[in-house]
């Protein structure tokens, strides 16, 4: 139903335009929370530090993830403490606020959270109460002096200082809101968030905030048991290769794969897939290749073995600078 819709919000066919009615239910009520917020009948909580969201106004992976990494060691090389609050998607916490440690269970947190917590190097709290689960950050790490909200564009119980959403390349779709199309807020939204960083394009015709390109690299490999044990695409030539993408825009990990010159065949699941060990055996296979989302989910599942693309962002310069000049002039909390 996921893969089926997610072809639907790419144009305005019969199953979308089915749809409409609900998409405008939707529309109302999001319009009427938004504005409890705006007109202060909804309380907006105002951290001690600064706040920097980082989001996208459709469903699905945008790059929110690598850009969210990318942010966390800028900051650190700037003297900053960043701290990752996220919602923990597709994990069990379910309202509880926990902290993500490198030997957390990927069914408790999540599989992001946990990316996030082993690559960033840096606390990270859940829980769909972002609210709560920065003050329990800040609370358990006083020396963090800047947060920085994973997929929190549209939970404006928290205030924020600085608001960027990332768009790829499938833009907004069909440009309708959900369920008739892949939108959480109207395109106009892109306006007033403080940066739209653009992953996958050159440039976009929608009017938007100030953009800045995100480039995601990667090239060399590692296998899932063993992060230290490294290979490069040649050394797959040959092999009977099969690739496995749950994530958001699966069809950008195997564009990837193919510019480095690695023959696959490919295989897609939803987005957050709970991988078992039946949806990695393929026949003749000599070796799978994942994301690093999805190899965080499957470790000892395949018969085979497995090799990792983790990449890395790269986002032109002046959106850093921009992020600490609105962060220097922020109101006191």
């Amino acid at each position: 139903m996921e893969l089926m819709l997610q072809t639907a919000w790419q144009r305005r066919g019969w199953l979308a335009v089915a749809l409409l009615p609900l998409a405008m239910l939707f529309s109302l009520l999001s319009t009427l929370r938004r504005l409890s917020f705006r007109l202060g009948w909804s309380v907006v909580q105002r951290l001690p530090v600064p706040v920097i969201v980082v989001g996208n106004i459709t469903v699905g992976g945008a790059g929110k993830t690598p850009l969210c990494l990318w942010l966390v060691e800028e900051l650190h090389h700037r003297g900053l403490s960043p701290g990752i609050v996220s919602r923990g998607y597709g994990g069990t916490a379910g309202d509880s606020v926990h902290e993500v440690l490198d030997i957390a269970s990927v069914q408790a947190v999540g599989d992001e959270p946990l990316l996030l917590r082993r690559r960033a190097g840096c606390p990270v709290f859940v829980g769909s109460d972002r609210v709560a689960a920065a003050m329990a950050l800040l609370n358990s790490y006083p020396d963090c002096n800047v947060i920085v909200s994973d997929d929190g564009l549209q939970h404006y119980r928290l205030a924020r200082d600085v608001e960027i959403a990332v768009l790829d390349s499938r833009q907004i779709g069909n440009g309708w809101l959900l369920p008739a199309g892949p939108l959480r807020e109207p395109p106009a939204r892109l306006q007033s968030v403080d940066a739209v960083v653009l992953n996958g394009l050159s440039r976009t015709d929608l009017p938007t905030a100030p953009a800045f390109r995100l480039r995601l690299d990667g090239e060399v490999l590692y296998r899932i048991e063993d992060s230290q044990q490294h290979c490069w695409p040649a050394d797959l030539a040959g092999l009977r290769l099969h690739a496995c993408a749950g994530i958001g825009a699966p069809q950008r990990f195997f564009d990837q794969l193919a510019a480095l010159g690695l023959q696959f065949t490919a295989h897609v699941f939803p987005d957050h897939h709970g991988y078992v060990a039946a949806d990695l055996v393929f026949a003749d296979c000599d070796a799978l290749l994942m994301t690093e989302k999805d190899a965080i989910k499957c470790a000892g599942l395949a018969p085979c073995p497995v090799w990792v693309l983790p990449v890395t962002a790269s986002v032109e310069p002046g959106l850093v600078e921009l992020i600490l000049e609105k962060i220097d002039g922020r109101p006191s909390a």
